[in-house]
This record gives C-alpha cells, structure tokens and sequence, in this order.
C-alpha cells in the first residue's frame, strides 16, 4: 500500500477536536500555508556578578543561545576578558513559527584555554510568553537578592509576507523539507585527483559527507525555512570555501559550478534542489490507524458469533453491544513462552479464543507469538503440533549456539545489516543467539508478514511492547516512554507517531523516509523485546531487589513535576564540586554500555506550542523532561529501546489507549515474585497518570493464598476496564489432573511445579527445561484456564451487559 494512503486516514476539509485541542487534519493541511512566521531578534546586554572560575582573574564569559526550532547553530557572542560584569551588546535574529513550542537556551560560559569551558549560568525561556509587536528587556537571576543577573531583550515581530506549510497532531509538528542533490565531477585535465571534499548542509540529517571528486553524488535534506547553505571545502587545498545558500537555486533546476575558483578548477560541482515530500511518511494521529480499524470491523464479526455461542444468547449481538476483550500477557523469558501456550490452548479447548480482540506480549511472551502468528490461521487450529515444536526446542541443548560456526554466521550477518544501514549494537548479536535458542534455522519471518493473520479477522491482533529511555544519564524510571508494536505499524501513543511496521529501521527526517532499509527478521524485534543487555546499573538494582522502594521515591517524583504546564522559565546554576562528584555517580549508575541503537522515525520534528496539554501526552506524560521539548525523544537521532520490565513487567499500556476502548483484560501474569506485584505496579502508575484502571487491592488472605483467578473492578469509573488475573499460582492442579478430576496416588508427583523464586527450573535465566518441567508447566497453565471456565464466561457476560446499559445511556 502506498505510503500516502497509509498516513491520511482523515476525511478531506475534517477539523479533528479533542476537547479544546482543535486542529486540521494532514489532508486539509496539505492545501494551504499556515501563517504565523515571526522574527525573534535577542539582544544580549551585560551580566553582574558573575562568580569567578579562575584562580587569580576574573572569569572570561561568553553567552551562546540555542533555539533549535529555529537553527543547528549554537550562536555565541564574543568573550569578555577578566570581567565578573561583562557586556556584550550583541543582536541575534531568529526566524520562529508561532505554533511551534520554541525554548530558547541561554548559556553562560568561562572559556578556558586548557580545559573545556566553564558553565556559569544556564536560561530556559519560552519564547511563547512574548506577543507579536512586544519589546521585552529581562534580568535573569538566581536568587531573590539578585546578586549573579544576565539582562537581555527580546522583541518579536510579524513576518506577514511567509507562510510555511505545516502537518500536526497536537502534539508534533512537521515541517517544510527541502532536498539537495549533489554532484562532483573532475574538471578540464584534473582526472584521477583524488582530493578529498568535505561537505556540509547545516540542520540536515544526513550531517558532514566527505567525498571524492567523481566519487558520485549525495543528496542532503534539511529544513526548507532555516534558508540553509551548502559548503564545499577541498582538504589538501587553500582555505577557500565554496557556499552556496539553497534559497538562492531554483526549484527543480540543475546549476553548475567550478571550484576551487581562485585557481585551476579542480572539480565541476553540480547542484539541483527540490521541494521534499508533500506526504508524510510518519503518521500523526491518536487513534488506530485506518488497518487497525478495519480488522476490528472485520474481528467484530468473529466475536460477537463467538460470544453468542459461549454464553448461550438468545439473539445476535448489535455492534456497540460488542466488548473488546484483551490477554494481556507478561514477559519472563522461556517460562513466560511456554505458559502462553499453556493458557491460549485454554481458551482455544474453552471455545473462548475467538472471543479475543487484542492480544499483547512482553519480553518472553512475545517469542510464543512470534511463533503463532506466521501461522495466519493459529486460532482456529489445535495448538498442538505448535506446543511439540516448543517442547522440542525448550528441552535441546542450547551449546551449540556458541559454535564457532554459528558466531561467524552472526557475525556475517551484523556486517551484512551494518552494510544497509543499520546501527551496529550489541542487542543485534543477542537477538541472534536468542533466535538459534529457540529454533533450529535462521527465521525470514518479519513483523509485517502477520497482517496476513489478520486478513479475515480471523486472529486477535498482536501487539508487542518496549520501552524507550535515555541511552545515558537517566534510569527508566526517570526516563521511560511506551512503545508498542504491531503487523500494521510501530509508534509512541505518548507522541500520537508511527510508522508502518515495514520500515521500522529505515531513516526519517521531519516526518519523511529518507533513506528506507530492507525489513529487518522478526528476530531482530525480539531482540528489542527482551532486550536485557541495554540496562544501566541502576535499572539492574531495581530487577533485583525490591521494586516497591524506586516506585515510591517515582511517585515522590512524579508529585514534584508541574503536570499542568511547561516550564515558563528555567534558570540553573553552575553544579559545585559536590554536585559535579554526585554527576559522577549519576553518569556511571545510568550508562548503558550495551545500548540499542535504531534510528528514530520522529527526528526533526518539533513540538506544538500547546503539546503539553493535549489529553494523549498528558496521559503518557511521567517523565522528568516531559516539561522540556528540547530533550525529548524527537531531538534524539536513535532510540534506545529495552525489556518492559525494567519498568513494570507488564504489556497492558497499549489496552488503556481511550481510542481502544477494551472492556475486560485477561491478565496472565508470569512472575515468581509475587502474585500481584506487577499489577499493583501497573495500578499505581495508572493512579498517578490518571488513565482509568481498577484498584489492585487484594485482601492479606489472597495475597498469602493467591487463587487461580481474580477479578478487580472500579465500581465508581464505567471507562476502567474489568481485570481478570490469573497469576501463576499451583493451587488446585496439586490435586486435580483436570477440572473436577481428583488425581490418583499415581499422578501426585505430577501436581507438583516448583513455582519458588530462589530456586525454580522456570528462573528466568534457565533456556533449558527437561522435559518433565516443560509438561508440568504446560499442564499447570492449561489447567488453570479450564478450571476458571465459569469466571471468564461469567466476566464475559459482565462485559456485555456494561456495553448494553453504555448503548442505553446514549443518546438516540
């Protein structure tokens, strides 16, 4: 399908409205120019105070200003000498849009000649807090008594004679993108030169090239209204420089020049610029995509025969009667795997399966469906010819996965994806070995591939989670984003961004593919979904010891950020020497020496000036640079994307999107650490987001007797769905080989499954079980399911009832 039509799911001429966020949608956008250009010029004027970094004089400052809406540049006035009031007097001019979110940075420096600067005084200012036609002069201090001040001026004006065309969800903005084609050719008697050149495009996303005359041509995309300039600088050669500004080339033409041009001319330099892609190839929007919406037409069909022959109704189901019903499946490595087939053999046996809309997986349990879904029709077959091959590869030896043979096959294959384009990380060579643990041959089988399980909404449509963070600097509780994926495409909720699920890896710039790479394997994604090996220090203190104590100090957290609006104003000081010892720590506790590298869809796009009151960021939004455009996601040229569960060992996030609007959620939890735990986590991040969920509440019996299922409700919410929790728990199959089937002397040693944290063959760290464990296992979550037959039906039941008495209530 092509990638226009997989963008714009929008009516024409729609006006989409959330609340009081109103905006026009990427088919109307396309029409017309948005207006709002301004000319935001800053004036630097002096500083007071200003402490002294050296030993014997006064320190030597500069200020530099960063507005990375409106340049690459970090501008820089001129160094002051030996002065603690320096003035600068120093004019800088920045072309802004108004729409976008634009924070302006100012820094105070003490250049130094032997050692990296010194930071003095560091400024955030919203640019938005000024009206067009304002003059604006401002003293920025630290403290009441105003004793270190920086004083500058701020006058923004109207740009009425430019326009640019923009595309926005509320929460990102695209903009204009202009392309540069790049040719070198060898002039008059220079042939066989072998100069090299450097060239350079500020603000593209392809960065510094260097080249060889003759050597072909390079095409730079960059942003079309910071009137960008190429520079052409020959290495062995003079100083001289070639710059050409692309607002001086016309569109679509070729122009050709020589350089250098003081002497022979070395080389011919052919240029041609273009407009970039009208059409995004990043989709902007908050809700499913246009593929999602018509499986769940197509599924809805499905389940409602499901549902009326389960529990036995008398007439067909109308469709706003309908529940969405979700598994929700947690990781746990080759235990999480096998208990999943375990329990969807369950439902399947229960006649239940079909009554499925969504099915999502973390880390362990993505590789179960992984598995099932390149078999398009899984669900409506016996899963017992998929259980064997699991039998077969959880019980063989795993030694030969460290042959010589198989690390020379690995390592062909990462320099095979280096040579496309792909980052080279450590999770690539995991991601390998994780696969030959789990099958016997390398696996073509991609993400993409399973929309033909999807076809005749003749599966649940799977959904896998990861979690993004920071590469350095900050732990996951700190800086943890939710990404979900899907056959249709991969994105953030948070930032309402995705991708079709094909060009996951390919390189965007401003909401457009640049450069697009072969479909990775899918097991380059499992890789990325039990991806362990990205961790820092920190996030391995928190997996191992008790989670409740960093999710109390998250929550302390959490209630000093100012959820209800950006910062207007930021003023930091320079760190002391304690500060700098504690950053130290800080930096060593959260570097992830082993850190995932993809390229990041969402590079270059900026954030709309009123993102952090749209409802679908401000549900996502638990981070402490949420408050801060400039630092988040966007800005970064890869992602760095790990293990769930260094956060919460939990796939539920991608069912509480509103948009989805799931009724009832089948928990199937893995843990051996306790029975809710993970859930109880869930809970509390739901409670501080604000998302709508029930209570986690069970009474001290449950949680010293954990039963096979149960059920949590909020009776004061309607929109929170109903959890069905089935932990994993050996209570009655110690006595019963099936429902209501007492087991004989015979079949006791059967009932018993060593489900104990210190000790258990199911550790997650165990990739070999015998072949006893791996039935006891598969006949204990299999077990567990049927024995509840009468829970889930009753919850079904439940579920349509809420969606009858929603319909009644509703307004004819």
């Amino acid at each position: 399908m092509a990638l226009a039509s997989r963008v714009a799911s929008a009516s024409p001429l729609a006006l989409v409205s959330l609340g009081p966020f109103s905006f026009r949608s990427l088919s109307l956008s396309l029409q017309a120019k948005v207006p709002g250009t301004c000319l935001l010029t800053v004036r630097v004027l002096q500083a007071r105070g200003l402490p002294s970094k050296d030993l014997v004089t006064p320190s030597d400052c500069y200020v530099t200003l960063w507005l990375p809406t409106a340049s690459s540049y970090r501008l820089q006035t001129r160094t002051v000498r030996n002065s603690r009031n320096p003035i600068w007097n120093q004019s800088f001019r920045f072309r802004i849009h108004s729409l976008l979110k634009n924070i302006l940075q100012l820094q105070v420096f003490d250049q130094d000649l032997l050692t990296s600067d010194d930071p003095v005084l560091s400024v955030l200012f919203d640019v938005g807090t000024l009206r067009v036609g304002e003059f604006r002069s401002e003293s920025f201090t630290l403290s009441p008594q105003g004793e270190q001040q920086l004083e500058v001026e701020f006058r923004l004006q109207n740009l009425t004679d430019r326009a640019e065309q923009l595309f926005s969800n509320g929460i990102l903005v695209a903009r204009e993108l202009s392309c540069l084609h790049v040719r070198l050719e060898e002039a008059g008697d220079q042939q066989g030169s072998e100069g090299k050149v450097h060239l350079v495009v500020p603000g593209s996303c392809e960065g510094p090239q260097e080249a060889t005359v003759g050597a072909g041509s390079f095409c730079f995309h960059c942003p079309a209204c910071w009137e960008p300039e190429l520079s052409v600088h020959l290495q062995d050669a003079s100083q001289e420089q070639l710059k050409v500004p692309l607002m001086a080339l016309p569109s679509g033409q070729v122009v050709r020049l020589v350089f250098p041009m003081s002497q022979e001319p070395l080389m011919r330099v052919e240029l041609k610029k273009e407009e970039g892609p009208r059409e995004l190839a990043v989709r902007l929007g908050c809700g499913p995509c246009a593929e999602e919406q018509a499986f769940l037409s197509r599924r809805k069909q499905v389940v409602a025969k499901a549902l009326k022959q389960a529990l036995q109704l008398d007439g067909d189901l109308q469709d706003d009667e309908i529940p969405v019903v979700a598994v929700m499946a947690t990781g746990g490595g080759v235990r999480a795997m096998t208990s999943l087939y375990g329990q969807l053999a369950g439902l399947r046996e229960l006649g239940l399966l079909d009554c499925i809309t969504y099915i999502t997986g973390a880390s362990g349990s993505t590789w179960a469906l992984a598995n099932l879904y390149e078999d398009p029709e899984w669900s409506q077959k016996d899963l017992a010819g998929p259980i064997e091959l699991l039998k077969t590869q959880v019980t063989k030896s795993k030694l030969g996965v460290l042959a010589p043979s198989q690390l020379q096959r690995y390592r062909q294959e990462m320099a095979e994806r280096a040579h496309l384009g792909y980052p080279t990380c450590f999770t690539d060579l995991w991601a390998l070995i994780n696969e030959a643990l789990l099958h016997d041959e390398p696996n073509d089988h991609k993400l993409s591939d399973q929309q033909k399980a999807l076809s005749h909404g003749q599966n649940p449509l799977p959904i896998y989670c990861a979690l993004n963070t920071k590469g350095k600097n900050m732990t996951t509780f700190e800086f943890g984003e939710w990404c979900e994926f899907s056959p249709y495409e991969v994105g953030f909720p948070k930032y309402g961004a995705f991708i079709p699920s094909e060009l996951f890896g390919s390189e965007f710039f401003m909401g457009r593919l640049t450069k697009k790479l072969p479909e990775s394997r899918i097991c380059f994604l499992e890789g990325i979904w039990s991806n362990l090996y990205a961790a820092s220090l920190q996030d391995s203190l928190y997996w191992a010891s008790e989670p409740n104590q960093f999710w109390d100090r998250w929550a302390q957290d959490q209630a000093s950020l100012d959820k209800e609006q950006v910062p207007l104003l930021k003023i930091e000081e320079t760190p002391t020497t304690a500060g700098r010892i504690a950053e130290f720590f800080t930096d060593l506790l959260t570097w992830r020496p082993l850190a995932q590298a993809t390229h990041n869809f969402m590079r270059g796009l900026h954030f709309h000036k009123d993102y952090f009151q749209h409802p679908h960021f401000s549900t996502w939004k638990a981070t402490k640079l949420d408050g801060f455009p400039n630092q988040l996601t966007p800005a970064e040229s890869h992602l760095c994307l790990l293990d769930v569960g260094y956060l919460i060992n939990t796939s539920c996030p991608p069912l509480l999107r509103p948009t989805r609007d799931v009724d009832l959620i089948l928990s199937l939890d893995y843990n051996l650490h306790g029975a809710f735990q993970q859930l109880q986590l869930l809970g509390r991040f739901c409670q501080e987001q604000k998302i709508p969920f029930p209570p986690i509440s069970p009474s001290p019996e449950e949680q010293r007797q954990p039963q096979e299922c149960h059920l949590f409700l909020h009776p004061d919410c309607p929109e929170a769905p109903a959890v069905l929790h089935f932990p994993l728990v050996n209570d009655s199959f110690r006595e019963h080989s099936a429902p209501g089937v007492p087991r004989t002397a015979e079949e006791k040693e059967a009932g018993e499954v060593n489900l104990s944290s210190s000790n258990s063959p199911y550790h997650y760290s165990k990739v070999t079980y015998s072949q006893e464990d791996v039935d006891k296992l598969l006949h204990l979550t299999h077990y567990n399911i049927c024995n509840n037959r009468e829970q889930l039906l009753e919850a079904l039941r439940e579920a349509v009832l809420r969606r009858r008495q929603r319909r009644q209530l509703q307004p004819q």
